[in-house]
């Protein structure tokens, strides 16, 4: 609490010093603060007082800055317009080339085409290629400052080649080793690179063969591999075994950040990412689904009025529908997470999908059996009527089972056929199982009329 009273404190004395246009002040108290916090204080200014921070700050320190803002791309373009065409320019060439694409691909390509022009040749050309690499791949994400050795060069020439690019490089903890077309042959550690004498030779030393991705493996692959051997960085080769860039782990945490609201988008029916502070602009990013799912509904309830004349003659069977599709609902959307969590995660040792399915077979029938004797001991008891009981019972353990092959089944079959096993949602499996809950609850209620008719 101390702390965040202090950073508050801080906050608004380097606002103070920039509306005072205390430069050399403010550049002190501003560049002594990690890029992170810089990058927080400049999302709150406003168009005027970033204007004053472009004259007080250089390219270099405002790039650093872009490089940790958290903004999406789309509102950081924003920024870019507000400055001068070569300042930003500037600001683009001290970026990281990956960082810097993410903005770009979002810039109008008449701006886009002004930025390039005025771009070191070099860096222009990386970030044209980078923008071609589909979204959500190995090479939108990588980034093309890493240090890359040979390998017939002695651990001293290295040391120099290291300290050389270190300024440039996005890290220098893994050093790769190229042939002579560039094919990636190697690689080795900085702590390598410490612990051998210098005229050791770097393909004496060098780990092979290296793991590496392509550059079209999907963003969740990648970060699946990085997350299961605990790298650092990964190579991204093209098709030949060209080094081309590398992965952070930095870029990764972002990679599952974004799958994971994007399952859990997929889970609610609703964007989780997309926070409005318009009531009329939140409904309409909710409304869409909530149409589906109200027509869906519908055919649950037209169902339900097919059984009319059952109920008016027992209509005390109306009572437990509610409880019987809801709880059906929720096995349903259990089942759901953890058929998703599963595809997401992609281990090698994870079970086949027959045994999947068999799994959740028998995990839906003890978990219908628990429950539906717990309900048939509590409706046989409540209304003395261990018939009515047996029914709701039998009903609830036959829903709960087809809730959760439902639930583990469609997200399998959607991955099957390329389409993200996310978008199963929870309402919409919970909005099935009503429909198959209804139909098994009043086809075994049948069998029983003569038992509760007139109750």
């Amino acid at each position: 609490m101390a702390e965040n009273l202090v950073k508050t404190q801080s906050d608004k004395k380097i606002i103070q010093l920039l509306n005072s246009q205390k430069a050399r002040q403010f550049r002190e108290n501003y560049l002594d603060l990690h890029v992170y916090e810089q990058a927080q204080i400049f999302t709150e200014l406003n168009s005027q007082q970033r204007a004053r921070l472009y004259r007080y700050l250089t390219a270099k320190e405002v790039g650093d800055m872009f490089d940790a803002i958290e903004d999406e791309p789309e509102e950081v373009v924003k920024y870019f317009e507000e400055m001068t065409p070569q300042y930003a320019a500037n600001v683009i060439d001290e970026m990281y080339t990956d960082n810097a694409v993410d903005i770009l691909a979002y810039v109008p390509k008449k701006d886009l085409a002004g930025y390039l022009r005025l771009l070191p040749t070099e860096k222009a050309a990386e970030i044209r290629e980078m923008l071609h690499y589909e979204d959500k791949t190995a090479g939108a994400i990588m980034s093309t400052e890493y240090v890359a050795i040979a390998g017939n060069q002695t651990v001293r020439s290295a040391m120099h080649v290291v300290k050389r690019e270190a300024s440039d490089a996005e890290t220098i903890y893994y050093v790769y080793v190229v042939g002579s077309d560039n094919k990636l042959i190697g690689v080795l550690t900085l702590r390598d690179l410490l612990i051998n004498d210098d005229d050791q030779m770097i393909m004496d030393i060098m780990t092979t063969p290296v793991m590496s991705v392509k550059v079209s493996d999907d963003q969740a692959e990648v970060a699946q591999t990085i997350r299961d051997y605990n790298f650092l960085a990964i190579p991204v080769t093209d098709y030949e075994n060209k080094l081309i860039g590398i992965i952070n782990v930095d870029d990764i945490i972002d990679v599952i950040d974004e799958e994971s609201a994007e399952d859990y988008s997929g889970l609610a029916a609703v964007d989780t990412e997309e926070v409005a502070d318009n009531p009329i602009k939140a409904a309409s990013n909710r409304l869409p689904w909530l149409i589906v799912l109200l027509l869906l509904g519908m055919s649950t309830t037209t169902l339900i009025s097919h059984y009319e004349g059952m109920i008016s003659q027992a209509s005390i069977l109306a009572i437990f529908v509610s409880s019987i599709t809801g709880t059906a609902g929720n096995a349903g959307t259990q089942s759901l997470a953890v058929a998703v969590r599963r595809l997401a995660s992609r281990d090698e040792d994870q079970p086949s999908v027959y045994r999947q399915f068999f799994i959740e077979l028998l995990t839906g029938l003890v978990t219908g059996l628990v429950t539906g004797l717990t309900i048939f001991l509590i409706v046989g008891f409540w209304k003395q009527n261990f018939i009515l009981g047996f029914v709701i019972g039998m009903a609830m353990m036959c829903a709960i089972t087809v809730a959760n092959l439902a639930g583990s089944f469609i997200p399998n079959l959607m991955d099957k056929i390329g389409v993200d096993p996310a978008v199963a949602s929870g309402p919409f499996i919970s909005t099935l199982s009503d429909l198959t809950s209804v139909l098994i609850y009043f086809n075994i209620a049948k069998l029983f009329m003569k038992f509760f008719m007139g109750t």
